[in-house]
């Protein structure tokens, strides 16, 4: 396993680290096992702030 290497999978809905679900059903990497728990929630932080971002682009 690399150091530093964690993932979110998303077929189980749990923190992997390298050795794993295959990457295609799952987020990452990540740095640390924490980041990788947050995936989900990160992923909703940047499609809000896209979203912000498009409807300021649009003039919305």
């Amino acid at each position: 396993m690399s150091a530093g290497q964690w993932w979110f999978c998303l077929k189980h809905l749990a923190v992997e680290p390298d050795e794993g679900c295959p990457n295609k059903d799952r987020m990452g990497p990540y740095a640390t096992r924490e980041e990788a728990a947050a995936a989900l929630q990160t992923a909703a932080a940047r499609n809000k702030q896209w979203q912000e971002s498009d409807k300021d682009w649009d003039g919305d």
